[in-house]
C-alpha cells in the first residue's frame, strides 16, 4: 500500500480571510448594511470597449497560445511605454498570465526554485509571495533579515511598489540599489507593479524603467495586472515582462503545464491596453473615493501612514488591529487587519477604496 502523503495545504498558513467570520457577521448586522472595504475587488463595470472586444472573440474554437497573440504582446509593450515610460522591451519579453496571483504563487516552482534556495519577500506584504515560496519548498526570508544570509545568494527577491497593503512607493534611488544588490548576487528581482497606475501623492516607477534598470532588463521581471486599473479581476488578465531569457523559460514550462489565457480574454486585454481613456476614468473614480474616505478616517482620529499610491489606506489608532477591526465592524464597516501582512502590521488596518460611491459615502457618514 502506498504511504499516505502529507497534504500540500499543511505547509501553508491558515487562509487569512477565513478568520474574519465574526466581525463580518457584526458588520452585516448594521441597519444600513455592510460597507465592505476589506478585499480590493473592483465594483465598477467593465468598460464597453473591453466587453465588446471580449464578445467579438467569443466564437474562437481553438486553443489559445500560451505566448499570447502578437497583438496582445504588442499592446503590452506599447502600454508600458505610454503609461510608464518603459522602453527597449521586445514583444518576446512579454507573457500573458492567468491573473497575477497565479503567476506569483507558482513563479518559484516554474523557475525550479527548491529546498536549497531562499526567496526574499517584503516585511509587510501580500501573503502570496510567501505562499509561492512555500509551494516550491524554498526558505522565506523577510527583506529586513537579508543581512543574515551572509554569502548566500537568494534565488528570487520580490518587491512591491506601490505596496499592498501600505501604499508605500519605493523611490528610484532605492529601486536602483535593490537592482544593483541583486545583480551582484545573481538574484532575480520580481517587481509586483499591479498598482503602478494608481498614483496619488507619490510617483511610482517600474523596475524596467531606464532610470532603474540602466536600460538592461537582465535579471528583472515586472508583474502587471489589469484587475485594478481596468476592473478586470473577473477576467484573470495579467502579464509579466522583462528579462527575455527568464520569460522564455516561463513560456517553455507553462506550455507543458497548459497555462493559457483564454482567447477572448486576450482580445479583451488588447482593448484594455490600447485604450487609456477608460483607465483614466477609473483612476479618477478611485481618487474621488480616496479623498472623501481619507478625510473621514482622519476626522475619526485615525492616522493614515504611507498610502501615497494604490487602492488602500494604511490606518491606525495606535491599538491592536483586531480592536480597531471590531470598532469599525460595529459601525458596519469591514476592513482587513494589518497582521494579515506581517508582524509590523499589528496596529494597522488596510482600508480598500474598492466600493461604490454610495457605500463609500455610507462609511464616511458612520465614521463622522
Amino acid at each position: 500500500m502506498r504511504a499516505r502523503r502529507r497534504p500540500v495545504s499543511a505547509a501553508l498558513p491558515v487562509f487569512p480571510w477565513d478568520t474574519l467570520a465574526e466581525v463580518t457577521a457584526t458588520a452585516r448586522a448594521h441597519p444600513g448594511g455592510i460597507v465592505d472595504l476589506s478585499v480590493g475587488t473592483p465594483v465598477d463595470e467593465v468598460a464597453p470597449v473591453i466587453r465588446e472586444a471580449l464578445a467579438a472573440a467569443s466564437g474562437a474554437p481553438g486553443y489559445p497560445t500560451t505566448a499570447g497573440t502578437p497583438a496582445l504582446r504588442a499592446a503590452a509593450v506599447s502600454a508600458l511605454r505610454r503609461r510608464y515610460g518603459v522602453t527597449g522591451l521586445a514583444e518576446q519579453s512579454v507573457l500573458p498570465v492567468v491573473g497575477t496571483k497565479e503567476l506569483i504563487a507558482w513563479l518559484p516552482t516554474l523557475l525550479g526554485v527548491g529546498a536549497d534556495d531562499v526567496v526574499v519577500v517584503p516585511e509587510l506584504a501580500y501573503p502570496t509571495y510567501d505562499v509561492g515560496a512555500r509551494l516550491a519548498g524554498a526558505r522565506v526570508i523577510p527583506a529586513d533579515s537579508v543581512t543574515q544570509l551572509g554569502p548566500e545568494s537568494p534565488a528570487v527577491l520580490f518587491i512591491n511598489s506601490p505596496s499592498n497593503p501600505t501604499g508605500k512607493v519605493l523611490g528610484r534611488d532605492h529601486l536602483r540599489k535593490v537592482v544593483e544588490w541583486a545583480r551582484e548576487r545573481g538574484t532575480l528581482v520580481v517587481s509586483d507593479e499591479c498598482y503602478l497606475g494608481l498614483a496619488w501623492e507619490a510617483e511610482p516607477t517600474s523596475v524596467l524603467h531606464d532610470s532603474v534598470s540602466g536600460g538592461d532588463h537582465t535579471g528583472l521581471l515586472a508583474v502587471h495586472s489589469l484587475s485594478k486599473t481596468s476592473s478586470l479581476a473577473g477576467y484573470r488578465a495579467g502579464f509579466v515582462a522583462g528579462d527575455p531569457d527568464v520569460v522564455a523559460e516561463l513560456l517553455a514550462v507553462r506550455k507543458h503545464a497548459g497555462m493559457m489565457v483564454p482567447t477572448p480574454v486576450q482580445a479583451a486585454m488588447v482593448a484594455a491596453l490600447d485604450d487609456d481613456a477608460h483607465e483614466l476614468d477609473q483612476r479618477q473614480r478611485y481618487a474621488r473615493r480616496r479623498d472623501v474616505l481619507l478625510a473621514a478616517m482622519r476626522s475619526a482620529d485615525f492616522t493614515v501612514d504611507d498610502s501615497g499610491a494604490g487602492l488602500y489606506l494604511w490606518a491606525t489608532r495606535a491599538e491592536p488591529c483586531r480592536t480597531t477591526l471590531s470598532w469599525l465592524a460595529e459601525r458596519g464597516i469591514l476592513v482587513a487587519p494589518g497582521e494579515f501582512y506581517g508582524a509590523r502590521g499589528a496596529q494597522h488596518v488596510r482600508v480598500a477604496l474598492t466600493a461604490t460611491d454610495e457605500r463609500i459615502n455610507a462609511a464616511v457618514e458612520r465614521l463622522g
